[in-house]
């Protein structure tokens, strides 16, 4: 086989025409393609990082971005309805309730909005940890958020009625009511799935009153001002027994004597 000079070659070749592409007056890249979108919605001056659609018309989208901006607009013809303002971070959830009355924007920082829609007015707002992610409700006007704290957040709207799901010492990245509405799936930065009772919780809403344990320390009992007691291992934090009352038999106050749990 004869030898090649390929620096002689390279020389021909990039003296043919029609090897060096220009770039075109007004076009962005040389391999873009042509735009074939019905609508463009440009106020973003920086990445969108998140869009939902009203779910009882499909005729309205939220947006948020990079740009710590939200946009309530049109679908048929990209107009602005309302900006969501007052953001500090990124906007990286948005969301319509359920029925499409009130929308919701969350960012980076933990701050999140509800907007009327019809009114296009602020009706609430709250400032959590760092937020990992948000959703509706699917049938009720409640609010769910997950933050870096690990914590799940559920707010009714616009009351502001609060409670908290604590999770494990880690952020609790994603999450999804389940389709009974009674229940929801929390997924942690550990790899634990958990699932939480909405209306109970599994971890108890009351403060605790009380607290007691067996000899060796592997056993808790707790009891609480929302009328439950609870049996908790120590060494895996598993709820082993758990007794509710309701309400109106539950005393004023309660307490517990440090007595010995070894007998369980």
């Amino acid at each position: 086989m004869e030898d090649v000079d390929f620096e002689e070659e390279e020389e021909e070749e990039g003296n043919e025409e029609g090897w060096v592409l220009e770039p075109q007056e007004g076009v962005v890249g040389s391999m873009e393609g042509p735009d074939d979108s019905e609508v463009t919605f440009a106020l973003h001056s920086a990445s969108v990082f998140c869009v939902s659609l009203d779910p009882k018309t499909n005729t309205l989208a939220v947006t948020g971005g990079e740009d710590d901006k939200a946009f309530v607009w049109r679908l048929s013809d990209g107009e602005l309805l309302f900006e969501c303002a007052g953001h500090k971070d990124s906007v990286t959830c948005a969301g319509f309730s359920h029925d499409s009355t009130l929308v919701a924007t969350g960012d980076m920082s933990g701050l999140l909005k509800v907007w009327q829609v019809d009114t296009k007015e602020e009706v609430w707002s709250f400032e959590a940890g760092d937020l990992e992610w948000m959703e509706w409700h699917p049938r009720a006007p409640v609010l769910l958020a997950g933050t870096a704290d690990g914590n799940t957040w559920m707010w009714k709207v616009p009351n502001g009625d609060c409670k908290t799901f604590q999770g494990p010492n880690c952020p609790a990245t994603c999450g999804r009511v389940l389709p009974d509405g009674k229940r929801a799936v929390v997924g942690y930065e550990d790899g634990t799935i958990r699932i939480w009772d909405l209306k109970q919780g599994s971890g108890g809403s009351g403060p605790l009153t009380c607290v007691a344990t067996n000899q060796d320390g592997s056993l808790i009992l707790t009891g609480s001002v929302d009328c439950q007691a609870k049996l908790v291992s120590a060494t895996t934090g598993k709820v082993i027994f758990m007794v509710r009352s309701s309400a109106q038999d539950a005393p004023g106050s309660c307490w517990l004597p440090g007595w010995d749990l070894g007998h369980l």
